[in-house]
């Protein structure tokens, strides 16, 4: 049933002379012993390319499903097609301008690209070739702790009867299901088919994106709420994929912690990160893309002291950058990092543009911008000799006079 809502669905007439070119074997209910079948722990997705079978084994979790197939793709696609495959979501607005976001869980990926002004193409995986960006999906696998008609009416809404929800628990004594019970896991999912949501692309794919989001969740306060980077910078981030992870995307988080992962999703990547960074640097260039960093994450401090930016200004935020707002305003670099942030924009407080502004503590901003950056540093080191000097010129300065 999975399988069925997320991968896409052949025809009738496409299923009467389809061959299958890969196999899945998904046994959930059995776990490896790392001694006798060198596995790192008793949960397993393994993916043989020769044979083209996946085995996945003691995982809940029918997600790993659809991500090994996605892992496949990244490596067929830009290894032998030059189509960039993207952990992203995917929409398009009513001019036909198509918006890409990447992000981690956490930073606001699914929520951000609902929008009700612009139709979905996808949420989770996509392609970019020389002239569409396209969903590798039929469906979608959202995240429904605490979830309610109010927060998410798309997702709520696309529960019903299709939908496959997954350790979930009910109300005691009925088949309402309890969104806020967590004794399995805060991570409960809903899998649908993709035509459960309205206001969906049909065929799901758009033009050449014009507008590109990378979203992250700054514990550290440091980060502006949105910077446009350099073709440089956009691989530099790219790679680096930072955020913080949060309560309830993985066991045992209960506060933010620190995170990079390489093109925001490191697990799924058969080839070097630097493979797919260049790819896209040379789309941004052939088709002169904005690039965005936003902050999803904390303003006027780090996590603990400061406080979470506002949902309403970071979506005010998007909606100026897709409408052409901040095309034309000044702007200006930030220490450590250099990113450009533009000094004004609509229905957004001047102050929360820049950071430091936002501080109480100016010291203590520069030591955690300081030390957000050496963190930067000292996880790109592992990239470093496969990357180019382009890509390394945007490496952030620890000094902030540098």
């Amino acid at each position: 049933m999975f399988a069925n809502n997320l991968f896409l669905r052949p025809t009738s007439d496409e299923l009467s002379s389809f061959v299958p070119e890969w196999h899945i074997i998904n046994a959930p209910g059995f776990k490896a012993d790392p001694a006798i079948d060198g596995t790192r722990q008793h949960n397993f997705t393994i993916i043989n390319f020769t044979k083209k079978i996946i085995l996945i084994g003691g995982s809940g979790y029918t997600g790993e499903i659809k991500k090994g197939i996605f892992s496949v793709l990244n490596y067929i696609l830009p290894h032998e097609k030059n189509v960039l495959s993207m952990h992203c979501s995917a929409n398009v607005g009513k001019d036909g301008d198509t918006a890409v976001f990447f992000g981690l869980s956490g930073t606001g990926k699914t929520t951000l690209s609902a929008d009700p002004d612009r139709r979905l193409i996808g949420d989770d995986e996509h392609g970019w070739s020389s002239n569409s960006v396209f969903n590798f999906e039929g469906g979608c696998y959202a995240k429904c702790v605490d979830l309610s008609a109010e927060k998410e009416p798309q997702i709520f809404n696309a529960i019903r009867f299709g939908a496959l929800l997954e350790n979930i628990n009910y109300f005691e004594g009925t088949r309402t299901v309890d969104y806020s019970n967590i004794e399995k896991t805060e991570n409960t999912r809903v899998a649908y088919p993709i035509e459960l949501i309205d206001n969906i692309m049909q065929p799901s794919m758009g033009d050449i994106p014009r507008n590109i989001f990378f979203l992250t969740a700054d514990a550290f306060g440091v980060l502006p709420p949105i910077s446009k980077l350099t073709p440089s910078q956009a691989m530099y981030h790219f790679i680096s994929g930072y955020t913080a992870k949060v309560a309830g995307t993985e066991v045992g988080v209960t506060e933010p912690q620190v995170t990079f992962s390489a093109c925001f999703g490191k697990a799924f990547l058969p080839l070097h990160p630097t493979r797919y960074a260049e790819l896209l640097g040379k789309k941004l260039k052939e088709n002169n893309v904005n690039v965005w960093l936003v902050n999803t994450g904390w303003c006027g401090g780090p996590y603990g002291i400061g406080s979470r930016i506002k949902l309403k200004y970071t979506r005010a935020l998007i909606s100026a950058a897709l409408r052409g707002e901040l095309n034309n305003v000044e702007f200006q670099k930030t220490p450590y990092f250099g990113l450009n942030t533009p000094v004004s924009c609509p229905e957004v407080p001047t102050e929360l543009l820049f950071p430091r502004n936002a501080w109480p503590d100016k010291d203590m901003f520069d030591q955690k911008a300081a030390e957000l950056a050496e963190k930067f540093v000292k996880n790109f080191a592992q990239y470093a000799d496969f990357a180019n000097e382009e890509i390394m010129a945007a490496s952030p300065k620890i000094a902030s006079e540098a």
